[in-house]
């Protein structure tokens, strides 16, 4: 859903996620200077004494991360068993951290589930091209052979476009009424058919296939057309498909029905997901940007230092575009299955990792079927990031599969001011470099001040 990513065009994100543009600028870009300044030689990962090292100065960072303003953190960074070189090389590190005030509601622990939000669209992505392999659809097919009549201009946007957000469909979160329920103010549950509506009356942003705009109108897309093709619905084809056979128990799509939007009744309560914390009112109104509907703000009980809990917002704008729910450990398996080659057959992975230029602020990062690649000198990363109310995460993967990284926070806007935007941006650099094992960069050195 949002994405942490500096001056966007309002189409391709929320309304909400422009006031993202400063204070989540590029996280890993910011990586560049300090591994530069540091070398690029490997670290001797398998030893007790180095990975210790590495997760203290990791533990550090992360309460360095609470202390300036997040909520809560969990780090999980796995390096695999380095070809096979040894167990002991594949050493996890796993970290959480949070703010006294949130104890009351939950003690948070490295093994919690966390609303993913864009990430989803990596899942969905493996989901659709699956079904390519199995010559139930192609990437050439039109959106109008398989959603006749609900996307104007169906027969010139590809399956393909949709996937790689070169469609130019507007993006359905900047509507003002799906705003509202994102949000919690408005408690309405959405159905995928009104999402999509919601997106296509608006003009599109360009002609198909010629430019690049990240859109969620493209995935709830998807889903209703996986449905189609399958006869079945998108939870049990993410269940059958993918969280099933790699036994991820922690991991499901979460459509807004599971739960009451005012109580958090239901199934969806449950004690192992993870609290998420917005800003209230008053905190939130200075980071917002030109232009944002007056009143707009996050639903929530109210909690201490100025937030409210968003844990139980009605989460039905999200589905196909960012409704997973997961754990770091579960959603690195899943990433991991998917880059060695166990979820899709050659040919599709190959599809998968063909990438698109996102915008020109974007040199380094490039945009594929539903997932990024993003170039460091600490190393090239495969894998999505997701904003949902009171939750980020940012998901990577090296290009085999064989080491992951997590780093979720509990909050989107609780970042959104410059000392715990350079505090998370410093603690995912740090994570990254450990889990390509180079230097970890220098508190400071890779955490310039947002202005």
């Amino acid at each position: 859903m949002f994405r942490n990513a500096p001056h966007t065009r309002p189409a391709r994100q929320a309304y909400l996620t422009l006031a993202l543009a400063t204070a989540l600028t590029g996280t890993l870009v910011a990586c560049e200077t300090s591994a530069a300044a540091q070398g690029t030689a490997h670290t001797p990962a398998g030893r007790p004494s180095v990975v210790a090292a590495q997760k203290a100065q990791l533990e550090k960072l992360a309460q360095q991360d609470v202390d300036a303003g997040a909520p809560g953190v969990v780090v999980r960074v796995d390096k695999g068993n380095d070809k096979g070189k040894g167990k002991g090389n594949g050493r996890v590190i796993e970290i959480a951290r949070q703010a006294s005030w949130t104890r009351s509601d939950h003690t948070l622990a490295a093994s919690d589930r966390f609303r993913m939000g864009s990430n989803t669209k990596t899942m969905v992505a493996a989901v659709i091209l699956q079904l390519v392999a199995e010559h139930r659809l192609q990437l050439t097919d039109p959106v109008g052979k398989w959603l006749p009549g609900l996307v104007p201009n169906g027969g010139a946007i590809t399956m393909r476009m949709l996937l790689n957000h070169t469609s130019g469909l507007f993006n359905y979160t900047n509507d003002p009424a799906v705003l509202k329920a994102f949000t919690g103010q408005d408690t309405r549950l959405w159905t995928p058919q009104e999402l999509l509506a919601a997106g296509v009356r608006h003009d599109p942003t360009f002609a198909p296939g010629t430019d690049y705009a990240y859109s969620n109108t493209n995935y709830v897309a998807l889903g209703l057309i996986a449905e189609k093709a399958t006869g079945r619905t998108l939870a049990d084809l993410i269940q059958q498909r993918i969280t099933g056979p790699l036994h991820l128990k922690n991991t499901y799509l979460a459509t807004g029905t599971e739960t009451d939007a005012n109580t958090g009744t239901g199934a969806a309560k449950s004690p192992a997901l993870a609290h998420g914390y917005e800003p209230d009112a008053d905190h939130l109104g200075p980071l917002l940007p030109p232009g944002t509907p007056a009143g707009t703000a996050f639903a929530g009980p109210a909690r201490p230092a100025g937030h409210v809990d968003t844990t139980w917002i009605n989460s039905s704008t999200e589905w196909a575009a960012g409704g997973m729910v997961s754990t770091a450990q579960d959603w690195a398996r899943f990433d991991s299955a998917l880059m060695s080659g166990k979820l899709l057959p050659p040919a599709q992975l190959k599809e998968m990792k063909t990438t698109v230029a996102e915008e020109s602020e974007f040199p380094n990062r490039r945009y594929g079927l539903g997932l990024e690649k993003v170039v460091t000198p600490c190393g090239t990363v495969w894998g999505h990031n997701g904003q949902v109310p009171g939750y980020s995460s940012e998901d990577y993967t090296d290009a085999t599969g064989e080491r992951t990284v997590s780093v979720f926070t509990a909050t989107i806007f609780g970042l959104a001011s410059p000392k715990p935007a350079a505090a998370d941006r410093a603690l995912v650099n740090a994570a990254i470099c450990t889990l390509l094992d180079k230097p970890i960069p220098a508190t400071g050195e890779a955490t310039p001040t947002a202005s």
